[in-house]
């Protein structure tokens, strides 16, 4: 065996690993929100988490990879490799085509499980569905290919090394629009002035998937290396854990002085505005650096959880905090901590131009091709769940069954895939 051969092995073992651990974030995900939503809509959740893997994982396979990392055309989209047929030698990657791909499926599997958090609850299946395949196929793999296929905004310098902007900033401004768009849950602002709090149904169900969303992190970020042999591998952990942390201490204090009581759901977000925000910048900031990014990045998402309700809008999980807002700030981040090119680093301003020019483009592209999406959607299907449905519960209202039951009867099976009044009738006669 040469060494070359050897080397590629070994790369290959490490990101199929790190892939692996990428879509353990899914039960991360699925669990969650899950924990965060009513009990009458955990189903759903997961339901939907099997949607982003099943129909996106697919939709990438036939159309999104090649638009996303196909041969660049004009810096905009790209040409080839639809179903993975074709070369592609112009990518230099020392592991082969198909194993790449399986990595960046697992990023494109996260990024509209951000959409669906923000939209739980509410949003009719069908459309849901639909709105899979064109995040997957085509809202995702462009904006995906402007920064990491070869196009203008990554020829310009922008840097994102695991995408802080790519996929958390785009997806959590796709998951503001769908969250306006569809309007809040039937109770939740009662007032111009107030709101309601739906309480979580489990919350250390939630927290568990907090963690395997923090253990899949570290393939997230250190996979991004896409070779087993880089001599960062430690140093981006490291700083993964550190941001992590910080984030999590800080809404953990600020709450304990703020409301006189830790908050929980506000600390598992806080910790997860921490991995958001150090996302782009993990190979290329320093540990104290990871820290403040951290710090920063978990009081932002308290101030834009405390702005969506003053706003009136509705985002159960806090999609739009933890992923929109400190994926911005970590995108910022870079362009002022870099060790190389960051401003506060002697590298001048053209680094954070740059990633704030990126921002800009990759969240309008987000928040417009969502609204647009949705809109074009409805005209098909509702993207709405009826008041009825919402009131019942989505579990039961499009899957037939709750999450949970403590009656030991049989179901007839006819009457078990029978229309949903049948089904709606037999579940609450057991519940």
């Amino acid at each position: 065996m040469t060494i070359q051969a050897l080397h590629s092995g070994l790369d290959t073992i490490w990101v199929v690993l790190t892939a692996a651990m990428i879509l353990l974030m899914e039960g991360g995900f699925a669990l969650l929100e899950a924990g965060f939503v009513r009990s009458k809509n955990s189903v759903n959740i997961i339901m939907k988490v099997f949607a982003d893997i099943t129909i996106g994982t697919l939709c990438y396979y036939l159309i999104g990879f090649a638009l996303m990392y196909g041969a660049d055309y004009f810096g905009i989209i790209g040409k080839n490799g639809f179903m993975l047929k074709g070369n592609f030698s112009y990518l230099h990657l020392s592991i082969s085509s198909d194993t790449f791909w399986l990595f960046q499926a697992a990023f494109v599997i996260a990024v509209i499980s951000i959409v669906s958090g923000a939209v739980a609850e509410r949003i009719n299946f069908r459309a849901y569905l639909l709105y899979v395949i064109l995040m997957t196929a085509l809202i995702y793999p462009i904006a995906g290919h402007w920064v990491w296929g070869g196009g203008w905004l990554g020829k310009l310098g922008m840097e994102d090394f695991a995408g802080s902007a790519v996929i958390h900033a785009l997806g959590g401004f796709s998951a503001l629009a769908a969250a306006i768009l569809i309007g809040p849950r039937k109770g939740k602002f009662t007032s111009k002035e107030g709101s309601s709090i739906a309480l979580p149904s489990n919350l250390p169900l939630a927290s568990v998937g907090a963690f395997l969303l923090w253990f899949g992190w570290f393939g997230f970020n250190a996979g991004s290396t896409l070779t087993a042999t880089d001599v960062r591998i430690g140093h981006i952990a490291i700083v993964t854990m550190l941001s992590a942390a910080a984030g999590g201490a800080a809404t953990l204090i600020y709450t304990l002085f703020r409301y006189g009581r830790s908050d929980a759901p506000s600390v598992i977000n806080g910790s997860l505005a921490g991995l958001v925000g150090i996302t782009a910048g993990c190979a290329f900031v320093s540990d104290q650096s990871a820290i403040l990014i951290g710090i920063i990045s978990g009081l932002l998402m308290m101030a834009a959880t405390n702005w969506l309700e003053a706003k009136q809008i509705d985002d159960p999980v806090g999609a739009f905090p933890v992923h929109a807002v400190s994926g911005i700030w970590g995108t910022i981040a870079v362009g002022l901590f870099a060790t190389k090119g960051g401003l506060f680093t002697g590298g001048g301003w053209h680094l954070l131009g740059v990633q704030f020019l990126g921002l800009v483009v990759l969240c309008s592209w987000g928040f417009l091709l969502t609204w647009i999406g949705l809109k074009v959607i409805n005209l098909w299907v509702p993207i709405r769940a009826t008041d009825d449905e919402e009131e019942v519960g989505l579990d039961i209202s499009y899957h037939g069954i709750m999450a949970t039951h403590t009656s030991p009867e049989f179901i007839n099976v006819e009457d078990y895939f029978a229309n949903q009044e049948k089904a709606t009738f037999k579940h609450s006669k057991h519940s």
